[in-house]
């Protein structure tokens, strides 16, 4: 899961991206309100996590910008406010939910990991594209050069978590909780396993590979050059 943590108190965010990055996930961290902003409207990320008073701009400002330029991201505010009509103002803002520091990470995890599984139905797209593969939403069916390609139900939830994060290097632990819902690593081989699977269907019969493995690190779905 790639999360966006936008914190301008040092030992607040080294914290909490140690604690993220432990947990398996991908966390860029911005102390400036503006950059954050940027970032956000930018790049994809499952989860903002966002400081509300920062230099810049500040977390209410930012959320309602997002929320204006149609990115659903789900945000989370943390901060130290944490009065009723606090939260209130936050959520009203457009985000998603509010935690009050000083904190537990545990309770922080849960609940960017509570986010993540909800994302916003309306933005996402149904029809998928890398190169000359498709994987259409709406219809279950995925093909490659206009070729069908039969695929198992979690070959193709596999299939769909690698593609819209094309270009990334998603691990296997963020595979585990995509894919089969696992917060924990069971110790198998589930995940070697449909990799195997899936690249003897969307790969082999073709010239150009598009799903590679990252050495020590994880997968990655794009097209090469």
């Amino acid at each position: 899961m790639r999360i966006l943590l936008i914190e301008d108190d040092r030992k607040t965010a080294d914290f909490v991206a140690k604690g993220l990055s432990e947990a398996g996930h991908l966390c860029d961290v911005l102390s400036d309100g503006r950059d954050g902003l940027f970032q956000a409207q930018r790049e994809d990320y499952d989860v903002v996590v966002v400081d509300r008073m920062l230099p810049g701009l500040d977390g209410l400002s930012i959320v309602r910008s997002l929320r204006a330029a149609k990115v659903n991201t789900p945000s989370l505010f943390l901060t130290s406010l944490g009065g009723v009509d606090d939260r209130v103002e936050g959520l009203e803002a457009g985000g998603d939910d509010y935690l009050v520091k000083p904190f537990a990470f545990s309770e922080l995890l849960a609940r960017v990991n509570a986010l993540a599984r909800r994302p916003p139905v309306q933005e996402r797209k149904t029809l998928l594209r890398v190169a000359d593969l498709e994987l259409d939403l709406m219809r279950r069916q995925a093909r490659r050069g206009g070729q069908l390609i039969e695929l198992q139900p979690k070959e193709f939830t596999l299939l769909e978590v690698l593609m819209r994060g094309e270009g990334r290097v998603l691990t296997k632990t963020m595979l585990l909780e995509q894919v089969w819902d696992f917060h924990f690593d069971p110790k198998t081989s589930v995940v070697e396993t449909h990799i195997s699977r899936l690249r003897a269907k969307i790969d082999k019969p073709f010239e150009v590979q598009l799903l590679h493995t990252i050495r020590h690190t994880g997968y990655s779905l794009h097209a090469p050059g």
